[in-house]
């Protein structure tokens, strides 16, 4: 973490990666801001005032590494009121990697082209209010918890074929701006895609769902999920 601190890029293959990785540098920017009263807490209505956000300007790259602890581009602070997030200017790859704790990304916005492609999720991992901004992968990835892509936003296209959701996935209030490929996903559990928006390819050939799907208030250009599936058929 030097090292991005220091304005280099980070590239690293068939590593395993001990310690938790802090793209927030909370420790940092702890030093530098006032204590605040725990009135305005981080689940509070909707005031994100405390929100204290830090700009990754290199170009981030993981391939084939493990990480033992937690990865985190939001920290919320109980003790001290504040939420920390991190936003990634430059590429960012973590393909064929395994996150065996927390995958935190809840608010990080994605400038360029991202891959998650082949990645492991084995414990929680958010990417809720996340935006991707340019070209993104998320093929091949496994997911064993609960995942939320709660209210994320693609800007392009985004695949996230042959991937596995052991848990329940939710995909609700996601906007999908250049279409979204779900092609031969096995999700085994729930599938929660309320109220998503989709404008674009929308590929669901062969995609497995184990439990239910909440597809209220969906769109799929312009038409509800189940008039879609209507007219695949018809």
């Amino acid at each position: 973490m030097e090292d991005i601190k220091a304005g280099k890029n980070i590239n690293y293959s068939n590593k395993t990666i001990v310690g938790v990785l802090d793209f927030t540098y909370m420790e940092d920017a702890m030093k530098k801001l006032p204590k605040k009263r725990k009135k305005n807490s981080w689940w509070g209505n909707g005031n994100y005032s405390n929100t204290v956000e830090k700009s990754i300007d290199v170009k981030i790259s993981f391939t084939n590494c493990t990480f033992k602890e937690d990865v985190l581009a939001y920290i919320p602070d109980e003790d001290s009121g504040y939420t920390f997030t991190a936003d990634f200017e430059d590429s960012v790859v973590f393909s064929n990697c395994n996150f065996e704790r927390k995958a935190m990304f809840k608010y990080s916005n994605f400038e360029s082209d991202t891959d998650f492609s082949g990645a492991i999720f084995s414990d929680d991992t958010t990417f809720k209010y996340a935006k991707f901004e340019r070209e993104i992968s998320f093929e091949n990835t496994k997911f064993t918890e609960v995942s939320t892509f709660k209210y994320a936003k693609f800007k392009r296209n985004v695949s996230f074929a042959s991937s596995v959701f052991e848990d329940s996935a939710i995909f609700k209030y996601t906007e999908f701006k250049n279409g979204v490929s779900f092609r031969n996903v096995n999700f085994e559990e729930d599938l929660n895609i309320k109220y998503m928006n989709v404008s674009g390819e929308f590929n669901i050939s062969n995609m497995n769902v184990g439990y239910d799907i909440d597809s209220k208030y969906t769109k799929i250009n312009g038409k509800s999920f189940s008039k879609y599936l209507l007219n695949i058929k018809s």
